[in-house]
């Protein structure tokens, strides 16, 4: 696993803070009642922090059916757990019902919230409001840019630039000529800089297309239709785990000879690692964020800290490929990566 230096800095660091003031406290478990199910899903276990009841709500722009914001609230409820937080957790794909459901829990006077920045500009306007009623905000995910300047204590999630010029410099290295870069959500501004960073740094030359992201087998046909009328496309580059699964149909469907890339990590990622289906993937960590926003949350509250100063947080990119697999199998089939 390739991991960039100064993400893989950040991260350590965050860590480090997070680790020695949970020992600090005397908390080592679980007990919030959300998570209670789920915290040995990441190693929880023992009793809760003796700090007061916390109340953090997460709001994200996750689709229907989007593994990766499920390993990101496997990483939420542990923390939550650990803390003495109640976890509760909603999302939408549209801006203004993500606004919408951010305000429902300002209006129930929740502690803090972690809210992902997919469509920024559709939830500035609800996030100041948290911020002037005293509630603190931590952004993770997409939309680090625009972190700061909408109030919040920081950001944890990857650079998206940095992760798409990445994967073009991977590109490189494996010869490849022209790419295909499958954008699932219009307006996405994470998806939209990933693929920006891909065209940055591949030598050769990318395409975007959009598909119907809450629609898998249209996203499917769109994806063959495109490689059966584009015989020179020797990669797709896909921006989330379960689009790497249909461009592996899609590739058999059009005899296309294209290798099939991906951002982001499930069980079914890894298994296709695994067989070769699949060239490489791109973790950003996503239960790390999950755990890290709450862990935040928490910390500020009891202890007045910021992790990493109120700059972003890095979780990414790793580039992974089928050497990796034995050492991530476990933690995939548990849904911790």
């Amino acid at each position: 696993m390739r991991t960039n230096r100064k993400a893989a800095g950040r991260t350590a660091a965050a860590l480090l803070t997070a680790c020695a003031l949970a020992l600090v406290a005397g908390c080592s478990g679980s007990g919030g009642k959300d998570a209670e199910d789920k915290a040995d899903d990441g190693g929880g276990g023992g009793t809760a922090a003796n700090t007061p009841r916390m109340k953090i709500a997460m709001v994200t722009h996750s689709g229907e059916g989007d593994t990766f914001w499920d390993i990101v609230q496997s990483g939420a409820k542990v923390a939550a757990a650990k803390d003495n937080v109640q976890f509760l957790y909603a999302a939408n794909k549209e801006g203004k019902e993500q606004a919408q459901l951010i305000q429902s829990y300002i209006d129930q006077d929740v502690d803090g919230l972690v809210v992902s920045l997919a469509k920024p500009e559709a939830v500035k306007a609800v996030l100041a409001k948290a911020t002037a009623a005293g509630i603190p905000v931590v952004t993770i995910n997409s939309g680090a840019e625009f972190s700061e300047p909408f109030g919040a204590l920081g950001h944890i999630g990857q650079d998206e630039a940095v992760a798409g010029e990445a994967v073009g410099e991977e590109l490189n290295k494996r010869g490849r000529k022209k790419a295909l870069c499958v954008i699932h959500e219009q307006g996405n501004v994470s998806l939209e800089g990933r693929c920006a960073g891909v065209k940055k740094t591949f030598d050769g030359t990318v395409e975007n297309l959009s598909v119907e992201g809450t629609n898998m087998p249209a996203s499917t046909s769109s994806i063959e239709a495109k490689l059966q009328s584009g015989k020179d496309i020797d990669a797709v580059v896909t921006l989330g785990a379960p689009f790497a699964a249909a461009s592996v149909k899609a590739k058999q469907g059009a005899g296309s000879a294209a290798e099939i890339n991906t951002f982001d990590l499930n069980a079914d990622v890894v298994k296709q690692l695994k067989a070769e289906e699949i060239g490489f993937a791109v973790d950003q960590q996503p239960y790390l964020q999950g755990y890290l926003a709450v862990d935040e949350l928490w910390l500020n509250k009891n202890n007045g800290n910021v992790i990493g100063g109120g700059k972003p947080v890095l979780t990414g990119p790793a580039l992974v490929t089928e050497k990796d697999v034995p050492a991530l199998e476990k933690y995939t089939a548990r849904g911790t990566r």
